[in-house]
């Protein structure tokens, strides 16, 4: 299938796409850090609920100043890896003993949606957002387009794989969007 040979497909089974994500949220918090979205929107419900997992017990959030951005970086380069109950976790040991790891764990495996239909939905509604996403819905989408590249080489069949892949092209749709936000309404591009 033509989608075998894609740039994208090709990348993402290099295991580049965290330089990607890494290079999406430098943008981020470069553009748009002291910024939130004027509109109410829950994007991840999941993060709301209750869990007794982290010391955040109600809507986990990793990145609240510069350090912790940098922080989030080391993970993503350090590696992540899913393994067979999907449960995403770091693969250094001295990371994964820090206590933001923690909240890295908890955002990955008990906020950020798993199943494909659930990634599906997130990117239609990514897709009509009206503005820019806040701090912790761009961190979480991040992290579900982490999920979703590494999620994409496990598809047994390429439709499967196809359908990963277009999920993880949305998602990278809306977050490229919006880190050019700015640009759309002064720039009236």
């Amino acid at each position: 299938m033509a989608h075998r040979d894609s740039p994208v497909l090709s990348t993402i089974q290099q295991e580049q796409p965290i330089s990607l994500l890494i290079a999406f949220t430098e943008r981020y918090h470069k553009t748009m850090a002291h910024r939130d979205s004027p509109v109410l929107i829950v994007y991840f419900p999941s993060a709301h609920r209750i869990r007794r997992s982290s010391a955040e017990l109600l809507n986990p959030v990793l990145q609240k100043s510069v350090p912790e951005v940098e922080l989030l970086y080391e993970f993503l380069l350090s590696g992540v890896k899913l393994n067979r109950d999907q449960v995403m976790t770091l693969q250094d040991p001295e990371l994964s003993s820090l206590r933001k790891a923690t909240t890295f764990h908890v955002i990955c495996n008990d906020v950020i949606p798993k199943s494909l239909s659930d990634i599906r939905r997130l990117g239609a509604r990514l897709s009509h957002a009206q503005g820019p996403l806040k701090r912790q819905d761009f961190e979480r989408t991040l992290l579900t387009m982490a999920y979703t590249a590494l999620k994409t080489p496990q598809s047994n069949t390429d439709h499967q794989q196809k359908i990963w892949l277009d999920s993880l092209t949305e998602l990278f749709v809306a977050l490229r969007r919006d880190l050019m936000f700015p640009y759309h309404r002064e720039g009236g591009q």
